[in-house]
């Protein structure tokens, strides 16, 4: 006689298994971070701690997906959000921890993933850039300045049937600043070194310079060369390069076409005219993700120097041809070989992952929305907003494969080929571990043994 299976208790068992494994992953990241807590902090706060990091991954809403009150809800219940919010403000209120915490778990990972790095003989990156965090109806929040708006910027753009564009000067709003590293391979997921949100006025007002200038610092003399700093436009100028020289670490700065340097004997040209009437060093054919085909490119390699740096510099020509503008990669390092001047061009390519840091972190998980009135407490959920995204890389890991595959099948099922080929799904991802959790709630998984007071 065949036994008669319940589906539904079988189904039912199936989801609680695979919300505990996705939970005790997120609870096993954060290991080091929460027995720090537990040693300055009062358990339950920890476990807060832990809660509200899997409730930013389960509410989803760009809007509304920081509000202290939406997460208090979910927290609790909603009948009980009062509650909710009151153990999350008291949690981000709370004297006895502070951001650095946070800062120094990131910076602990990062440092882990550079010696993987060397193991594996893979060239590390240092990627950065800076972007604005826009709160453009708040008046009252601490710490706001003038930034310029990057999304009044995208919806200036010409498109094609748009007509009666704005144009004039940059459109201003009230919000912070936000600059971000991270480590990556060329070939290896990228990791976050450090999250900085600053403003320009205030009690605790500072300059992109200082800022940046801290940073570099820090890193130079923890790090020193072994990495190679990756920097876009925005950094081409003779004060920071001073910076770098001061620093003595290696980098690679993409630098505008207009920019005045010097030639191999000494006189001052426009950078674009270093390969006037040349022609292509080397040619190679490589594949453009968005065309979807092999594009030949050429290249071309040119000793110069620049009047804010003492040492020899290269530079690095990356032409793609039909008309588009080359890539001008300036770098201290010597490139003697046409191979090395492709690694260099593909390092570049991969400062691509901090703009989709970027626009993930605003778009997908809220980073705009949160109403946190004093600075100190609204940096504390911003990092803990990037413990979040820390998470949902660390689950692209080649071994968790099965879970992942599993994840995407049954709480995220995509039937279109684009969102099936997507090599780094976090989107998906995100939006699944939120159906998982909101069928099985994770928090029965996250007991954590008490050590405190």
């Amino acid at each position: 006689m065949l036994k008669q299976y319940d589906t539904k208790a079988v189904a039912s068992q199936e989801i609680a298994i695979a919300s505990e494994a996705v939970a005790l992953r997120l609870k096993a990241l954060l290991a080091p971070l929460l027995a720090v807590l537990d040693q300055q902090i009062d358990l339950r706060l920890v476990r807060t701690f832990l809660s509200t990091i899997a409730i930013i991954l389960t509410f989803r809403n760009q809007r509304q997906g920081l509000l202290l009150s939406e997460l208090g809800a979910f927290l609790t219940s909603p009948a009980h959000a009062p509650a909710g919010t009151k153990r999350l403000s008291n949690l981000l209120r709370s004297k006895k921890w502070d951001a650095h915490l946070i800062e120094s778990f990131l910076w602990r990972r990062a440092d882990t993933q550079l010696d993987a790095l060397e193991q594996q003989h893979e060239r590390a990156l240092c990627i950065w850039d800076g972007s604005v965090l826009e709160k453009a109806e708040s008046q009252s929040i601490e710490g706001l300045s003038p930034v310029r708006s990057s999304k009044a910027r995208r919806l200036r753009r010409v498109r094609p049937g748009v007509y009666n564009q704005m144009s004039g000067p940059p459109i201003v709003v009230r919000g912070l600043e936000w600059t971000g590293v991270l480590l990556a391979g060329i070939r290896t997921l990228p990791t976050v070194v450090s999250m900085q949100w600053w403003s320009r006025r205030g009690a605790q007002a500072t300059t992109q310079h200082e800022v940046e200038t801290s940073l570099l610092e820090w890193l130079a003399g923890a790090w020193g060369e072994r990495v190679l700093h990756v920097f876009d436009r925005g950094y081409a100028s003779r004060t920071w390069l001073a910076a770098l020289q001061e620093a003595e670490v290696r980098f690679l700065i993409r630098w505008k076409k207009g920019h005045v340097v010097r030639d191999g004997a000494g006189q001052e040209c426009k950078i674009w005219q270093l390969i006037r009437g040349k022609r292509a060093q080397h040619h190679r054919l490589i594949w453009d993700t968005r065309a979807q085909a092999l594009r030949p490119y050429g290249l071309n390699i040119v000793p110069m120097r620049h009047p804010g740096y003492a040492c020899p510099l290269w530079l690095v020509v990356a032409r793609p041809g039909n008309g588009r503008e080359p890539w001008y990669l300036v770098t201290n390092e010597p490139v003697v070989t046409f191979e090395q001047g492709w690694q260099l061009v593909f390092a570049y390519a991969r400062r691509w992952q901090i703009e989709l840091t970027f626009r993930y972190n605003k778009c997908e998980l809220g980073m705009e929305s949160p109403r946190v009135w004093k600075g100190e407490n609204r940096h504390k959920l911003l990092l803990m907003v990037t413990l979040a995204y820390v998470f949902l890389l660390s689950l692209m890991h080649p071994f968790l494969f099965d879970l992942r595959q599993w994840l995407l099948r049954h709480w995220c099922h995509r039937t279109g080929k684009r969102y099936r080929q997507v090599a780094v799904p976090l989107y998906r991802l995100r939006w699944a571990i939120s159906a998982l959790w909101q069928a099985s709630d994770p928090r029965p998984f996250f007991f954590i043994p008490q050590n405190s007071g």
